[in-house]
């Protein structure tokens, strides 16, 4: 962004003008604030087009134009004043950099950005569509990329669907190397060209460089190749590739849908498809870029010359308008380090004592937030389901399989006596750390092992639980939303690279040890669950396709000793290669999709036992124990694993129905839509008792260790919270107050618990 020049307003309308930030062939762009602070993006119209009636009327069709599209991917038109001397449009200020200067910075985009660039721009163009319009100007300046998702701006050459024009007839706009084919030729085009545009916007996003030829090339050269020649897409990934072909199809017919492309790539939702969606670098820099611009404050007198910029990767933090860097805070949380804190004593700020004598803790909303969010990979089991570890007096430490991410089970007992605090008075933390914010994986349960946590996350990091210092750590190793799933010293990983091959890492040094892909064409998409023998994995078939776009998915299961396919099933047409929730139990691999099925399939041939419809909810991971798989919603419902027949169904007695559940021990727990946590006998269905004393959030994950039953809570009001396991009497609740809106998770290693809250990382005394 530029200071502001002589020859530059110091007002529009109501707006103060802080800065300059480009200028074009119809004028100058400005931010400016107004009254109430709202930061915008000003666009107004060169003193010489201004006087031109003709061009005047083109413009206030713009601004028609510019306020018939609205939607989230969109920069929404605040205000504007086509009839002033020098008519102006303000639009919504995006606190993001544009996908060029990305690029330029960072080079190609992950796979996983590309797909919810994808889907967030395919969702821009089918509001923009359904206004009637055409935006014919789609290339990577024009789309911004903000902590929430990308946005499609500049409607300055837009077209009605209708055929009412508002640039000159025979003039060919657009951009050339983005245009599409029937643009170049100054053809009509329809809202295909738009999509035509976006596969060329994907393409460049994904290898660094446009499909039709760099910046060197001459513009009749691009438009050339655009027309006749083939798109250069080598280095884009194989699951993306199918896509953006199909819309660089020369023939519009033949192009997808916008509204066909949302669904492709983002099955379980936008929100899902856009959680953790940019690359940590560029991520911070958007956050120490929008600190600059909202500390910005406009000039007192206007200054001959443009101030220099502090160098940067990109988007920098604006050049303060006195010379000033801005330095706002990048996102970034406490270093490493964590200071030791008492066993128990004087509560710490945020904790929530209960159930001893003194003042009532504060009212709470009962709001109850419905499911897990979809990034995170819902929930994980014991026994087949729900989140929990158990240690008994048995334990020897030993790390057999139990087929669980995080069960921590295998964790080396720390030799550490803490006191029992008073009755209603948490624990302290041992120690507390604040890992880099956005750098992990908040709805995956941890793992512990010999005296290590590991939390999902790029990068992949151990910390030691005796100190919270860091073990090791490996970056781009760990997919967002990714499990940890663990056996025999290793947990296994779908690739960071996303190159469709599982990888196994050494936990203790955090190394590989090795890697493995299904076949030619078989790629692993994400994993299940893991058991005594196998690993359990989705994967896409490539040579198997219905379209451009469409593949058929299957299981399989790979040795997790060497490396090696098992057995590979194909599932059904129209299922997706992300979509499953699973866990393993016995011979039973059962698993939830986002076509509402349960399935069943046999762990040592991959046979389908059963499936069927499972209601209006899949985020969650089954959980099954002694034969049966235990279904949440309006009721508890045990299913028969062999056969898919109900065994029983257990009421809520008026409640509002139950969360999944965990099964430890021969005992069900879980929580229901009114914060009461439930102990079940499986065999009989029959409630033993219910606890109703707890003024958080009932817990969404579960673990036991003696006669203590701990729960983590999801995102509101929450906490970890102990009750006796044997009458699920409250003991006490802890909570840091932080209103991060993330899910708490909880883990075991010896007699130490392990909990996060978003970034926060704890280490708090089991007792």
């Amino acid at each position: 962004m530029e200071t502001l020049q002589s020859d530059d307003p110091r007002e529009l309308g109501s707006y103060r003008i802080l800065g300059r930030l480009g200028a074009g062939g119809m004028g100058r762009v400005y931010l400016a604030r107004s009254p109430g602070g709202r930061t915008v993006a000003v666009k107004v119209v060169r003193p010489d087009l201004a006087a031109d009636s003709d061009f005047r009327a083109r413009f206030r069709h713009e601004v028609e134009i510019a306020k018939a599209v609205s939607g989230r991917f969109t920069a929404p038109v605040v205000d504007s004043d086509p009839g002033a001397p020098l008519p102006w449009l303000a639009t919504s200020y995006v606190l993001g950099p544009d996908l060029t200067d990305v690029v330029a910075a960072h080079g190609a985009l992950p796979e996983h950005t590309v797909r919810a660039l994808a889907a967030g721009l395919a969702a821009a163009l089918g509001d923009i569509h359904a206004a009637g319009l055409i935006h014919r100007d789609l290339k990577p300046s024009n789309v911004l990329l903000a902590a929430d998702g990308p946005r499609l701006i500049d409607f300055g050459i837009a077209r009605a669907v209708d055929g009412s024009r508002m640039t000159q007839t025979g003039v060919v706009v657009g951009s050339p190397g983005y245009m599409s084919p029937e643009q170049a030729m100054g053809k009509d085009v329809g809202t295909a060209g738009d999509v035509f545009s976006l596969g060329s916007v994907l393409a460049f996003a994904a290898t660094g460089r446009g499909a039709f030829g760099d910046g060197t090339a001459s513009h009749a050269s691009l438009l050339y190749q655009v027309v006749h020649g083939e798109a250069d897409l080598t280095d884009v990934p194989a699951s993306l590739l199918g896509l953006i072909r199909a819309c660089l199809m020369k023939d519009p017919a033949q192009r997808p849908a916008p509204g066909e492309i949302v669904s492709a790539l983002a099955g379980q939702g936008l929100d899902a498809a856009l959680h953790d969606w940019l690359p940590s670098a560029v991520a911070s820099t958007i956050a120490t870029h929008a600190a600059g611009i909202l500390d910005l404050e406009a000039p007192e007198a206007p200054r001959t010359a443009p101030q220099t910029q502090a160098a940067a990767t990109f988007g920098p933090a604006p050049t303060m308008l006195d010379g000033t860097p801005s330095t706002g805070p990048a996102g970034h949380g406490t270093p490493p380090g964590g200071t030791p804190a008492p066993a128990y004593g004087t509560p710490l700020p945020g904790t929530v004592s209960l159930g001893a004598d003194g003042s009532p803790a504060p009212a709470r909303s009962r709001r109850r937030v419905l499911g897990m969010a979809l990034g995170g990979v819902g929930v994980v089991a014991v026994a087949g389901g729900g989140a929990a570890w158990m240690l008994t007096s048995g334990d020897d430490g030993s790390d057999g399989a139990t087929g669980t991410p995080g069960k921590g089970g295998s964790a080396q007992p720390v030799d550490e006596t803490f006191t029992t605090p008073p009755a209603g008075v948490a624990p302290q933390p041992l120690w507390h750390k604040s890992a880099v914010e956005d750098s992990t994986t908040t709805g995956v349960p941890l793992l512990t092992h010999d005296g290590l946590l590991l939390i999902s996350g790029d990068p992949l990091v151990a910390y030691d639980v005796r100190t919270g210092k860091t073990r090791w750590t490996k970056p781009g190793i760990c997919r967002s939303g990714a499990q940890l799933l663990f056996h025999d010293g290793k947990v296994f990983l779908a690739d960071g690279d996303h190159d469709g091959v599982l990888v196994a890492y050494d936990v203790m040094k955090g190394e590989e040890v090795w890697r493995s892909r299904l076949g030619k064409e078989l790629a692993v998409e994400d994993t299940i669950a893991i058991d005594d023998k196998n690993v359990y994995v989705t994967a896409t078939d490539y040579s198997q396709s219905q379209s451009a776009t469409r593949y058929r998915t299957a299981v399989a299961a790979i040795s997790h000793v060497t490396g090696k396919q098992a057995w590979i099933q194909h599932r059904d047409w129209g299922t997706k290669d992300y979509d499953v929730q699973g866990t393993v139990s016995g011979k039973y691999l059962v698993y939830a999709d986002s076509n509402l099925n349960l399935t069943v399939r046999d762990t040592a041939t991959g046979g389908q036992l059963w499936t069927k419809k499972i209601g209006e909810e899949w985020t969650w991971r089954p959980t099954v124990a002694n034969g049966l798989v235990f279904l949440p919603g309006d009721e508890l419902t045990a299913v028969d694993a062999d056969k898919g027949s109900t065994v029983w169904t257990l009421s809520p007695a008026g409640r509002r129905g139950f969360n999944n559940p965990t099964v430890i021990d021969g005992v069900l727990y879980a929580s229901d839509h009114d914060d009461g946590v439930w102990a079940v006998d499986i065999k009989t269905g029959k409630r033993t008792w219910l606890c109703d004393e707890l003024d958080v959030e009932g817990p969404e994950t579960f673990l036991r260790a003696g006669a203590t039953l701990y729960g983590a809570t999801g995102s509101l009001d929450g906490g970890i919270v102990a009750l006796e396991a044997g009458t699920g009497r409250f003991r006490w609740a802890y909570s840091d107050s932080k209103g991060v809106g993330e899910p708490w998770q909880v883990a075991l290693s010896g007699n130490r618990l392990l909990a996060t809250h978003g970034p926060e990382i704890y280490a708090l005394p089991a007792v």
